[in-house]
């Protein structure tokens, strides 16, 4: 079944490619100078409606059980909290596919071109263009030698090198992050993963898209240039990598589950696994160690099955049973008629609910405050490189993006959180499954850890590439412009535009 998800990804890769390099390019192209990095903004805000929609979406679709329709639901005998339930995934799928053949409809309209006014090009685009010199010869013959002489000029682009390593870190960290972020509020917090989708969407999305349009506001407004938002991209990225932080700090204790972090007379293990499931209170009743069907006891402590927690009798059917008499919670003392055991996972305590709360909360700050400086990362882009190779160096960008981080993040973060497995669970045929239950504290340190320890680095290389933009484009004081009778512009290094009112400006820009 993998081969069709992967060629409806190939299918689905291929017509979302060409949006964003073109589309962003065209909207740069003909804005008007000065907009561009409010027009990025309002684009990226509104597109952020769509995961907002997918986590509400996902949330609702997680609580279906995966085969809704083909089996009778009353004898699935687990919940959503379950972490053995898969939800309906596949839904998402069929809805994603018709609302995307919708919304292509209205590109069929655009207009082949659009008049445009011609302008001056700004000192940036100016020097820029003399240092990819003879491009346009070969951009205008269209042949593959050109292609190559245009990969050649991005590559030796030191600005826009620099810039794309930086985010390769940056996204590596992102996308490890938001891959296995619902399953850390699963494992961490005792969260469903449905209810870990409706979180994100309803707190981290809405900060992100009103820092974005926030951002793109503070750049049209005090006229930010390549400089300025080197620098606000830095400021807003660094103080929300501090900001996330935060997060080692806010965690919960291991769950107690018998015979692996706890024993069965209650007290903490020193050395956390699977090797203790068994103890005298289930000796003679024959049970698998394999076995993964978690039920919560009358004491509080989660036991893998109601074999081993010594249950001897139930009552009632489908996810309303119950079973009693079971001989390991009589062990500790608790009357015999309290000595009942209910399907599924203990919930986790009050304190670990209030931790919950606040990383929710934590982290919705540290995304709009990341969010503020999302618009002016795009425009930098746009900005370093030559006019004629704007949409080439969009395309080379989310090709490095999809290859470098899209594909390699997700493997070596699932590889290392494995290794804080406690329980894995084990297929009908054999062989080991999922991971039922993760070691918090090592999930914790390690998911965060290696979050923080691959974005770290990229904060050293945006120092070199904001002192290499100074270099580039030496800023004058003032005074001197003055002195030499230089009118200001309108809009300082013209947000990449043409300028129009001060074409004697050859080498020169303005923060």
């Amino acid at each position: 079944m993998w081969v069709y998800v992967l060629i409806g990804n190939m299918l689905r890769g291929i017509g979302e490619t060409p949006i964003t390099p073109l589309g962003v390019s065209y909207l740069d192209d003909f804005a008007e100078p000065g907009n561009t990095p409010l027009y990025i903004a309002c684009l990226h805000t509104v597109a952020l409606f769509g995961p907002m929609t997918g986590f509400m979406l996902s949330s609702l679709f997680a609580r279906f059980y995966v085969d809704i329709g083909f089996v009778d639901l009353k004898t699935v005998t687990i919940t959503p909290q379950d972490t053995r339930w898969v939800g309906a995934w596949w839904l998402g799928f069929l809805v994603a596919g018709v609302l995307t053949l919708i919304s292509g409809i209205p590109f069929c309209f655009l207009p082949r071109s659009i008049k445009r006014k011609a302008a001056q090009p700004s000192p940036e685009e100016q020097k820029l263009k003399e240092a990819e010199t003879s491009y346009d010869e070969y951009h205008k013959k269209a042949t593959v030698k050109g292609f190559f002489r245009s990969l050649k000029s991005l590559a030796c682009n030191r600005l826009y090198a620099i810039l794309i390593v930086l985010t390769l870190l940056q996204m590596n960290s992102f996308l490890g992050f938001i891959t296995y972020k619902p399953k850390y509020m699963e494992q961490q917090y005792g969260q469903s993963i449905s209810f870990s989708n409706f979180i994100t969407g309803v707190s981290n999305l809405p900060a992100a898209a009103l820092g974005m349009l926030l951002g793109g506001l503070l750049m049209k407004k005090y006229r930010f240039g390549l400089l300025s938002a080197s620098k606000l991209v830095f400021i807003t990225s660094f103080v929300a990598f501090l900001m996330s932080l935060s997060a080692f700090m806010i965690g919960c204790e291991n769950s107690e589950v018998a015979g692996i972090t706890v024993s069965y007379d209650g007290s903490r293990l020193e050395t956390l696994g699977d090797n203790r499931l068994f103890s005298s209170c289930n000796a003679d009743c024959s049970c698998s160690s394999q076995q993964w069907d978690p039920v919560c006891g009358a004491n509080n402590i989660t036991y893998l099955s109601a074999c081993l927690a010594g249950c001897k009798s139930s009552t009632g059917s489908g996810r309303n049973m119950v079973y009693q008499n079971c001989s390991c919670i009589e062990a500790m003392g608790i009357p015999s008629i309290n000595s009942s055991v209910t399907l599924g996972s203990c919930p986790r305590s009050d304190t670990c609910g209030r931790m919950f709360l606040i990383y929710v909360i934590s982290q919705t700050f540290a995304t709009f405050i990341f969010a503020i400086g999302g618009s002016a990362g795009y425009v930098i882009l746009l900005w370093c490189v030559s006019p004629e190779l704007k949409s080439l160096a969009v395309g080379v960008y989310m090709l490095l993006i999809r290859t470098l981080a899209g594909i390699p993040a997700p493997i070596y973060f699932g590889a290392l959180i494995d290794r804080t497995c406690l329980k894995w669970g084990t297929k009908r045929c054999g062989g080991q499954g999922a991971c039922r239950l993760y070691d918090t504290h090592s999930f914790r340190h390690t998911f965060l850890g290696l979050t923080a320890g691959v974005r770290a680095p990229s904060f050293i290389l945006f120092l070199c590439f904001i002192f290499m933009v100074k270099k580039t484009f030496p800023v004058k004081k003032e005074k001197e412009q003055e002195e030499n009778g230089v009118k200001t512009p309108a809009h300082p290094e013209n947000g990449g535009k043409g300028a129009q009112d001060t074409p004697e400006i050859e080498k020169q820009t303005f923060i």
